[in-house]
């Protein structure tokens, strides 16, 4: 059995067992009349959720990344509470990540300890970092988020103008001795980023450029790094603490895995250049927003 039989089957696995824990913690909320107080209000923005849920992760096939555009979709709506964005975002998300990773494993031939390694060093990243951010105030999420979006949108202007790490160009499709290492190291802090709601599309493509790898290569390894840090990592930990939004998770999951295979199998061209401009101006506007809300909350904050 190769690697990417491995790979394909923990996808499924995954999702497999992703939907059983949202399941049943959305079960659990229900029997409660404050979880259903709460499933109901949250159902006023299923409209709005369900389209971001597609339309973010269907730019998110094609290397955009999710977690800008729907944070900032989010929050302009006011349609998750600011405090439950990091965990709607990782455990919604979980389901079309998995769909993308199964698609992308085997386009690319990336070598397979490569590949491991840095797959699970950024679920470990993720399950480390989920510790603290599930335990967070609302005053801390949102200038978390703030500082996280704002070098994000940073790092995809970067990647736009082809400045810095994003201008350099590699063949390589394995890495080994000091190279691994950085990249594991790396992909690992990455993976912790991603519980504050901040994407590892752009600074991993960032990561595997300056290690001098095809570019190609950093979709199985970013799609899988997501993937796996999200299903194993992150998403049961946001799931426990009960720090997620039902509705929006649900949109997330179903919609976005309808817009993962519309892009997959149905896009040609797009205007990406432009879509990822856009996309950056109002990841940093939302920053700016998350900042500003967090500054004005009181320490201790949780609605």
């Amino acid at each position: 059995m190769n690697a990417e039989v491995i790979l394909k089957g923990l996808c499924v696995i995954g999702f497999i067992f992703e939907f059983v824990i949202v399941f049943r913690q959305i079960k659990k909320n229900k029997a409660t009349p404050e979880g259903q107080a709460e499933w109901e209000k949250e159902m006023k923005h299923f409209k709005w959720n369900a389209g971001v849920g597609l339309i973010a992760n269907f730019f998110d096939t094609l290397g955009i990344g999710s977690y800008a555009g729907s944070s900032s979709a989010f929050k302009l709506k006011k349609s998750v509470e600011d405090i439950n964005i990091p965990g709607t975002l990782n455990v919604g998300d979980t389901f079309p990540v998995l769909m993308e990773a199964f698609l992308f494993f085997g386009l690319v031939e990336v070598d397979a300890l490569t590949l491991i390694s840095m797959l699970v060093a950024a679920t470990v990243g993720a399950f480390v970092g989920a510790s603290f951010v599930t335990k967070w105030d609302l005053r801390t999420v949102r200038l978390g988020m703030g500082i996280g979006l704002f070098l994000l949108g940073i790092i995809m202007a970067l990647r736009s103008l082809g400045v810095g790490p994003f201008g350099t160009t590699g063949n390589d499709l394995e890495l080994r001795g000091a190279k691994l290492i950085v990249g594991i190291v790396v992909n690992f802090f990455l993976g912790a980023l991603m519980d504050l709601g901040c994407g590892l599309y752009a600074p991993c493509l960032a990561l595997v450029s300056v290690l001098g790898m095809n570019v190609q290569a950093a979709f199985p390894i970013m799609m899988g790094s997501c993937a796996y840090l999200m299903a194993f990592g992150n998403s049961p930990k946001f799931v426990k603490e009960n720090r997620f939004d039902m509705v929006a998770v649900v949109c997330q999951g179903v919609f976005g895995v309808i817009g993962v295979l519309l892009a997959y199998f149905l896009v040609k061209s797009l205007p990406i250049g432009v879509l990822t401009w856009i996309v950056t101006a109002v990841v940093i506007f939302t920053a700016v927003m998350f900042f500003r809300d967090g500054r004005k909350t009181p320490k201790g904050t949780l609605h």
